[in-house]
């Protein structure tokens, strides 16, 4: 049987998991994971550990620990998530290893209520770093504008980090400028670079689900016909500008110094819509140098049903824009597009750990009485 799996991995994409809890540690799934599917990573976010932490049973030993401590419910959903991600870095150890740092990585993100305060994201983020004391972690930091100097920031006292919410090529140029400038920071302040890793998370499905519906509601059949090509055109799009900013003067003074390429990862890879092919986010972003996390339901689809060809990115850019002048001619404002997906994902996030925060004091309140 075809191991698509491995034809992803040895095509140059590192597989990683869009999800972590507790029972997938202690039961040995996330090891099976690593040892039969090939993920060499591990991504999460508040939405996933609001689901974690609701499966209270799981934490509730350490819940009753931490309330007989007296801790607060920031301190208990603190000690909860990065016990969690101390453990999975620990798991990824070897992994880690064996790629010399490029994989085995463990995201963890700052609280989301902070994505629009620059001071407070790369305060939490360098705190984030120091308790969970791992060096295969990654501090995910949101692409807002507000974020960009945090990512610098933090990059700079050599904190690797996970830049997520990047929805336009616009802003993963940003993106890719703050990380640059974090590294000549890092190497003025004396941090040897090739400890410094970083990828830039660029979300596909929710490209789609909003610029479908706009297409829909345009309805015309020339607009109807783009449906379902907006998001991998955008990657792809994302993938060549990776390759034009990480060469060059600017580039090689860095690599010089042993400076990592901060990869593309394509997040969001599930399919929203039930019409496209579930592993569409997969097959068609298939390219050396990158990575794709996720959900679990994706990967299994991957390996019973992906098609993986070969590179199906390079020498691209050019079909994909097109495909997005052809968008525009049918009246997607492709800006308003990226505007409301970076809102809506920072207002997702926030519901999420607001949700996981109403959790937690819950199992904090049944410790205590």
């Amino acid at each position: 049987m075809t191991d698509t799996l491995k034809q992803l991995s040895d095509a140059g994409v590192s597989v990683w998991l869009d999800d972590l809890s507790r029972e997938r540690l202690t039961s040995g799934n996330l090891a099976e994971l690593i040892r039969d599917r090939h993920v060499v990573g591990v991504t999460t976010n508040p939405t996933i550990f609001a689901g974690a932490l609701s499966d209270g049973e799981a934490y509730d030993a350490q819940v009753r620990e931490l309330a007989a401590r007296g801790a607060s419910l920031a301190d208990v959903v603190r000690e909860l998530t990065t016990t969690d991600v101390r453990n999975a870095c620990d798991l990824f150890r070897d992994v880690h290893q064996r790629s010399g740092g490029v994989d085995g990585r463990v995201s963890i993100e700052v609280d989301p209520g902070l994505a629009r305060d620059t001071d407070a994201t790369a305060a939490e983020a360098l705190d984030l770093w120091k308790t969970v004391d791992r060096p295969n972690l990654l501090v995910k930091i949101p692409a807002t504008e507000e974020g960009l100097p945090a990512i610098t920031r933090t990059l700079a006292e050599g904190v690797s980090v996970n830049v997520t919410l990047i929805f336009s090529v616009e802003r993963y140029r940003a993106v890719m400028d703050a990380y640059l400038a974090g590294l000549e920071q890092a190497k003025a302040n004396g941090h040897d670079l090739r400890s410094i890793h970083s990828v830039a998370s660029f979300f596909v499905s929710r490209v789609d689900s909003e610029v479908d519906g706009r297409l829909e509601g345009i309805g015309t059949d020339e607009a109807k016909a783009l449906r379902g090509q907006a998001a991998v055109a955008n990657a792809r799009l994302a993938y060549a500008a990776f390759l034009e900013v990480f060469q060059g003067p600017r580039w090689d003074a860095l690599a010089a110094d042993g400076a990592n390429r901060q990869r593309p990862l394509w997040a969001s890879t599930g399919v929203k819509n039930p019409d496209y092919s579930p592993t569409l986010y997969v097959d068609q972003l298939v390219v050396a140098d990158t990575v794709n996390t996720m959900p679990e339901k994706t990967l299994h689809a991957v390996a019973e049903h992906g098609k993986i060809t070969g590179d199906t990115v390079t020498g691209t850019a050019d079909a994909a824009q097109a495909v997005y002048d052809r968008l525009s001619a049918v009246g997607i404002d492709v800006a308003d597009v990226y505007r409301v997906l970076e809102t809506e994902g920072v207002e997702k996030f926030d519901k999420s750990w607001a949700e996981l925060l109403e959790t937690v004091q819950g199992q904090l309140d049944t410790a205590k009485s």
